[in-house]
């Protein structure tokens, strides 16, 4: 009778213990909205930031100059999903499109892609051209080389200016269709200097061309 009375009593004393530790539930706890796992596994993995003194380069050196390269990795950081090359070869595909729509007089063709100052520098071109009854009849020959001349991040937004060495074909024609300046035959070295803009808090990824010069 009293080993059964000692038994009851650690029973009891062990029962007020897991009560203390565990507690109960009232059914007014907030439960984890999703299990612990998910939470650990969903954790975004930060690639850390090279240093840019000892890092390798953005993008390969026969691509860019010297100077572009701090302005590049301010981009790239800004940006984890930016790259340079990508960029490059983008920007190679709008030059062409760009050129031909412009030449054309396609504006619809080429408004996506470029700023509003840009588009109305375009139109008054295309209305001066269509006044003195003049059509362009250029042909993109080949795209020599185009290289990252600038790259600059401030405030948000990143620009790049490129320039590209490239071979075209210009003929002028009159609404006869008759050659007044230019020969099809005879591709003109042209040498241009390209920037492009982007807001990166935006979440349009489309790069515009913001500025179009005469490379030296």
């Amino acid at each position: 009778m009293i080993g059964i009375i000692i038994f009851a009593m650690i029973a009891l004393f062990l029962g007020l213990r897991l009560y203390a530790v565990l507690g109960k539930r009232t059914g007014h706890e907030q439960p984890l909205s999703r299990p612990a796992e998910d939470l650990v596994r969903d954790r975004p993995i930060v690639p850390a930031i090279e240093d840019s003194r000892d890092g390798p380069s953005i993008v390969p050196e026969e691509q860019h100059v010297a100077g572009a390269e701090a302005g590049l990795r301010a981009i790239s950081a800004a940006d984890r999903n930016f790259s340079a090359a990508d960029f490059l070869d983008g920007a190679k595909q709008a030059y062409r499109l760009i050129l031909e729509a412009f030449w054309a007089g396609k504006e619809e063709d080429y408004r996506p892609y470029v700023s509003e100052e840009v588009r109305q520098a375009f139109g008054e071109d295309i209305a001066e051209r269509a006044a003195q009854g003049h059509v362009l009849d250029n042909r993109m020959v080949r795209i020599e080389r185009a290289v990252i001349a600038d790259a600059k991040f401030s405030n948000g937004t990143a620009e790049i200016t490129v320039r590209f060495d490239a071979d075209i074909a210009a003929v002028t024609r009159d609404t006869e269709g008759k050659v007044v300046a230019g020969s099809l035959t005879d591709a003109v070295p042209t040498h241009d200097a390209w920037t492009f803009a982007r807001n990166l808090r935006s979440s349009d990824p489309n790069w515009l061309l913001t500025d179009t010069d005469e490379a030296a």
